[in-house]
């Protein structure tokens, strides 16, 4: 066995003393009671959950989208508590691996709305993550998916619990026939509450072939704008109906 550094010797142990018998002489008798370890608190449901999904070939995360939408949301919604979830998925130019991430956000938005029920969910997403969350909110399995390859939709009661839809650079139809994917579609109980940006001339979600404005949603105004409308979507959305009195 290795010796630490600078080591002290210490005196030989004095010999160990056996256990007193227990009841009928049979094994030790019991000591004292063990502490039993504090179950970790449970997180409060926070007033707010906001799930993203990044764009692709970002880092797992928020990406830089999501994470200045989480911000500026933030400081939009001062004295509410917020939580912030960042959709598990690969964001691969490998379209066909998002449906990992409308399997995860669809997960984790019938979880917090079990939970949590009186917390408002945000959902977002950028480039690709746009198109996750797109998917996530529609009641319809896209012409050409086989039932199997995709996650059952939501049910419908799960979009009361949901404030608002924030998507920004979601691939346009043309986009996604180039690549040979299905349009993307939002639910018919979650248009009312979408907002859908895109750059002028966005090469992704535009007629457009400029390739830098997909890159420019902070820049130019519109990441602040979609944290603008969860804000006022969240303010003035009511309470779970099944908890109001």
């Amino acid at each position: 066995m290795a010796i630490a550094p600078n080591a002290v010797a210490q005196p030989p142990n004095p010999p160990a003393v056996p256990p007193a018998p227990g009841p009928a002489g049979v094994g030790p008798a019991p000591g004292p009671l063990a502490e039993v370890p504090l179950a970790a608190p449970v997180p409060a449901c926070p007033d707010v959950e906001v799930v993203f999904a990044r764009g692709t070939t970002e880092a797992p995360g928020l990406g830089v989208m999501g994470q200045q939408f989480v911000d500026d949301l933030q400081s939009r919604l001062a004295g509410k508590s917020v939580r912030v979830y960042a959709v598990d998925y690969p964001a691969s130019p490998d379209f066909p691996t998002a449906v990992a991430g409308i399997t995860d956000a669809s997960t984790r938005v019938q979880q917090t709305a079990m939970n949590c029920p009186d917390t408002k969910l945000v959902l977002g997403g950028y480039s690709q993550g746009a198109a996750v969350m797109g998917f996530v909110t529609t009641e319809l399995i896209p012409d050409g998916v086989s039932a199997s390859e995709v996650p059952a939709p939501m049910p419908a009661d799960i979009a009361d619990h949901v404030a608002a839809v924030a998507l920004l650079g979601t691939p346009s139809a043309r986009f996604m026939d180039v690549i040979q994917q299905p349009p993307v579609t939002i639910g018919a109980l979650y248009r009312p509450k979408t907002l859908d940006l895109c750059v002028p001339n966005d090469f992704v979600c535009s007629p457009g072939n400029d390739l830098g404005a997909h890159a420019r949603y902070i820049s130019d105004g519109l990441v602040l704008q979609a944290a603008d409308f969860a804000a006022a979507q969240v303010t003035a959305a009511p309470a779970d109906k099944d908890t109001e009195s």
